[in-house]
């Protein structure tokens, strides 16, 4: 747990449950997962791709949770989600107009942009990188997490880093069992594929990581793309 002001858990939503029909109705799992980022935890929830795991940016604690939960190595930087695209003037030192050309057309939804950050993003967030992930998820649920604590989150995928994306709660559960402080059931993802990286810090727009959004479909905007190795 996340220290001794950690908020109680009902018995229905303690992390670890099997029985997935003791689930509260999802509106009290937010409210629940709501206080317990605000302590320093961490949950897992929904999104249009995959399972996300999330965390307070700003809580150095909770975002070392999540890299230890996940057995990540702490030189790979986790992404952040928002909830506005006016957000992307919080996390980046420059919004460059392709971006907010992409932003249009793909977000919400399952694009992830690179940006040059700002100095509000923490270097724990991004392994002491100067470029930070961002993403604007097609959800409810992870949409109203972040307008809860009123901050963008960490949203990295739910799994043990270099383990298949979860696209279910049980499927959190197998891997990741009672080591997150709570885990939204909200059922399974519409997209099941994890989103497009995008690398939009640069002089030219590369791809980090192919996903939900065809490369074909970001080049009508971007143009021709390479991949980045």
């Amino acid at each position: 747990m996340v220290g001794a002001d950690a908020p109680t858990y009902p018995q229905s939503v303690r992390p670890g449950l099997t029985e997935m029909s003791k689930q509260p109705p999802v509106e009290k799992q937010i409210k629940l997962a709501i206080a317990i980022l605000k302590k320093g935890g961490i949950v897992a929830f929904p999104t249009d791709t995959v399972y996300g795991l999330g965390a307070d940016p700003l809580n150095k604690q909770a975002v070392d949770k999540i890299y230890k939960v996940k057995r990540r190595p702490h030189t790979l930087p986790f992404p952040l989600l928002l909830a506005e695209k006016s957000d992307l003037l919080k996390v980046a030192s420059v919004v460059p107009e392709i971006a907010w050309q992409l932003a249009e057309r793909f977000l919400p939804g399952g694009l992830t942009l690179v940006l040059r950050k700002s100095p509000w993003v923490p270097v724990t967030v991004t392994a002491g990188g100067d470029t930070v992930a961002v993403r604007i998820p097609n959800h409810p649920i992870p949409i109203a997490l972040i307008r809860g604590l009123s901050t963008p989150i960490v949203g990295t995928s739910a799994n043990l880093s270099g383990k298949p994306s979860p696209v279910t709660a049980e499927e959190v559960r197998e891997q990741l069992g009672d080591e997150v402080d709570l885990i939204i059931d909200g059922g399974r993802c519409p997209g099941g594929t994890e989103s497009t990286v995008l690398d939009v810090s640069g002089k030219v727009p590369a791809i980090i990581r192919e996903g939900a959004i065809p490369k074909v479909e970001i080049a009508k905007i971007c143009g021709p793309l390479f991949t980045k190795t």
